[in-house]
């Protein structure tokens, strides 16, 4: 752009030694405009500008508009935002002598823009080779069966490892995810009849268990049915063994009280007070005596000790 720029400004000049004074002033405004437009360069808010003169760094700007002298400036845009850099599938001979198919994603983001053009040639390429030997050195160290399961510890290894490491040139690992650990098919066929035999056996302990609660809730609730019979039957008992003192203090009190009325009012006729007992209770039971018609009055009178009167009846007007 500087020689397109430049072009104009030397035809302008030419032309005002020459003779036509106004062309040769536009072609040199001309120049100067096309020098001038051609060094504005644009940085977007997620990038950072690099600007190296003659080849040696000068500065660094932000996002925003801004001027470089062409041909002799020259700018180099950083993005700054969160990237992702995919490692590549690789095979990982674990601690117990397995071969594991290792694939995994590290998210990073850039800090520092000078260091991470100047002090490494590919920080992707860089990130990703450090990422694929720090695998290799974290899972050899582990059996295949703690890898799988303990991948949050691997991710958290890893990231420390390649947060160390690329420090030096303006890097920060963010996170780092493991995207699959497979196992030889042999291998993954062996694991998991191994793991269904666990489950087998989890579930059978677990049914044992449930059996055995269910039969110590049915005992547990037979004894305590039978406490409850129990208890039914001790408070039946005493209800009725109360039922009954309360029935004798009745008598008791009922027969003191005949005792007493006995002793003031038919002293010296105690059997004859006793018969009219036993016929009053006699003749509220309705008892029924077979006898003879013409002998009921001598039967009452044996029984009781009294003469019972006749009830008369009218006598019929004719």
């Amino acid at each position: 752009m500087l020689i397109v720029g430049l072009l104009p400004i030397i035809a302008g000049i030419v032309l005002l030694i020459m003779d036509p004074l106004w062309l040769g002033i536009v072609l040199v405004l001309i120049g100067v405009a096309i020098i001038l437009f051609s060094g504005f360069r644009t940085v977007r808010p997620v990038e950072k500008g690099v600007i190296e003169r003659f080849g040696k760094y000068t500065r660094t700007k932000e996002a925003g508009l801004t001027w470089i002298i062409p041909s002799f400036e020259k700018m180099y845009k950083v993005n700054i935002t969160e990237q992702m850099v995919d490692v590549p599938p690789q095979m990982v001979i674990t601690k117990d002598k397995l071969n594991a198919q290792v694939d995994a994603v590290v998210y990073y983001q850039i800090k520092d823009v000078k260091a991470s053009i100047y002090n490494v040639d590919d920080h992707r390429k860089q990130l990703t080779s450090l990422a694929r030997t720090t695998l290799r050195a974290v899972i050899g160290n582990m059996t295949l069966t703690d890898a799988n399961e303990k991948r949050g510890d691997i991710n958290d290894k890893v990231e420390t490892v390649l947060d160390k490491e690329t420090n030096s040139y303006g890097v920060e690992v963010l996170r780092v995810e493991i995207q699959k650990i497979e196992p030889p098919e042999d291998v993954q066929e062996s694991m998991n009849k191994v793991v269904k035999a666990e489950q087998e056996k989890i579930a059978a302990r677990d049914m044992a268990t449930a059996t055995e609660t269910r039969a110590d809730g049915e005992r547990r609730a037979e004894i305590k049915k039978a406490e409850g019979i129990k208890i039914g039957l001790i408070l039946s008992a005493e209800g009725k063994a109360e039922a009954i003192r309360q029935v004798a203090n009745a008598d008791a009190d009922r027969i003191k009280v005949v005792n007493e009325s006995a002793q003031k009012y038919f002293v010296g006729n105690a059997q004859i007070l006793r018969k009219l007992e036993a016929t009053e209770e006699a003749l509220k039971r309705n008892a029924k005596f077979l006898v003879d018609t013409s002998k009921v009055q001598t039967i009452v009178t044996d029984a009781s000790g009294v003469t019972p009167v006749m009830e008369k009846k009218p006598s019929k007007k004719i």
